[in-house]
């Protein structure tokens, strides 16, 4: 990241000059408003851009499902009953797991209650999950609706840890407080990678660490940190977690989910889960009714309900080659200069009326901006989309933006920056 900034157009043209990710901006389609204008796209943190290599492959898909019908399945370009097998190094080397660690199916909500049949097992003395306040609403409600179906009331069960004072970031020390006071009574903890409304990182392997020190179960939702910051999931020792393909990771809307697992339990096949068939050991997978008790493969394609939904999984493939291709480090490091650049340009323009409430250390946070404005905030989305810039807009008052590395500018940085500037000087 560059020790100082500069407002003006050609410093940001000169970053982009000097952007060896640039050339990637080419491989997505970019929506236009009007025949010509490309918009400024800062809503990755939604839903992800197409890339370009998506369409042929579903259509080798389609065509294989044309020409060969069943006979995909073992004969196909690539064969449809092993295509989850296509993620298990891509996937794994994404979140830092290993081999086997990985298995992408489902849904993101489906796949935490899954892990959570797992890995919420409570007992009368442990029974609550501690998770960070202003969490995903999804999260909160997969988890208030587990604890009542142990028979428990969320009310009690659940420990939402929140900020100090007024602040909007729920700092380490906050949640270590919690687990020193309420240790004993957790048999969770999960928590966002990022949280998805102040886009601060949590410090994962700390709070990892932290949890297992009083035996509590770690799980993580990394809908908004997988594809945005490096992971090592498999060595902080994290037990399970699960994340959404379609935000950052660019698979298309609803996309099909990933879950880790780690290995320390992978591999125990007396864990309790719920069965599916393509979960099931497949050495004996196709003795159907002649194999009526379910036998787990080992590792995290144990979990697996249904076969793998091949239209889905296609788009999954051509964003996990390309940001193996680029890799984390590289993305990492330009997603830290997007931001860093975006926040000095906020600074100049005025931060009595657009306070940024995303932590400034480059460490405690991704790609995402969360910006609360202060006057007209819903007149600022409006001047935003009128000027052909899609970000997104959270009660009560905040602006969501996100610049992502594979295809957004330092331009893009800049020209965000002089709308907010015009905005500021109209009067309220």
């Amino acid at each position: 990241m560059p020790a100082t900034f500069q407002s003006d157009e050609s410093y940001a043209l000169s970053l982009d000059a000097c952007d060896r990710l640039a050339r990637y901006r080419e491989a997505f389609h970019i929506p236009r408003r009007g025949d010509v204008r490309e918009v400024i796209y800062f809503a990755g943190n939604s839903l992800g851009l197409q890339p370009k290599g998506v369409q042929s492959l579903l259509e080798r898909e389609l065509e294989d499902w044309a020409n060969l019908a069943v006979d995909a399945h073992f004969e196909g370009s690539t064969p449809w009953y092993s295509y989850h097998e296509l993620f298990r190094e891509t996937g794994a080397r994404l979140v830092g797991a290993r081999p086997g660690e990985v298995v992408l199916m489902n849904s993101l909500t489906v796949n935490l209650h899954l892990m959570m049949v797992s890995f919420y097992r409570p007992t009368r003395e442990r029974y609550k999950i501690v998770m960070e306040d202003a969490a995903f609403p999804s999260d909160t409600y997969a988890v208030r609706t587990q604890l009542r179906w142990h028979g428990f009331d969320p009310d009690d069960a659940l420990l939402v840890v929140k900020p100090a004072g007024r602040g909007h970031s729920v700092t380490a020390e906050r949640f270590e407080e919690v687990l020193e006071r309420e240790g004993e009574r957790v048999a969770l903890v999960l928590l966002a990678g990022v949280n998805f409304f102040t886009g601060q990182v949590f410090d994962m392997e700390r709070l990892t660490a932290a949890a297992h020190r009083h035996d509590c179960v770690v799980g993580l939702d990394l809908a908004h940190a997988a594809g945005n910051v490096p992971l090592r999931l498999h060595d902080w020792q994290v037990d399970f977690a699960v994340w959404c393909n379609y935000k950052y990771l660019n698979s298309g809307p609803g996309a099909v989910a990933g879950c880790f697992v780690h290995e320390r339990h992978g591999d125990n096949r007396a864990l309790v889960r719920f069965g599916g068939w393509w979960g099931n050991d497949p050495g004996t997978r196709f003795r159907m009714h002649l194999q009526p008790e379910f036998v787990p493969q080992g590792g995290a394609e144990g979990w697996q309900i249904s076969n793998p939904p091949i239209l889905a999984m296609a788009p999954v493939r051509v964003s996990y080659e390309m940001f193996d291709a680029v890799g984390m480090a590289a993305l990492r490091a330009k997603s830290a200069a997007l931001t860093g650049y975006l926040q000095f340009l906020i600074d100049e323009v005025s931060p009595e009326r657009f306070e940024v409430i995303t932590p400034r250390e480059a460490a405690s946070r991704g790609c995402q901006l969360s910006i609360l404005v202060h006057d007209r905030p819903r007149d600022l989305l409006g001047d935003l989309a009128a000027e052909g810039v899609v970000a997104d807009f959270r009660e009560p008052n905040v602006v969501r933006v996100a610049p992502v590395p594979l295809y957004n500018s330092f331009h893009d940085v800049w020209t965000f920056a002089q709308i907010l500037a015009r905005h500021d000087r109209q009067p309220g």
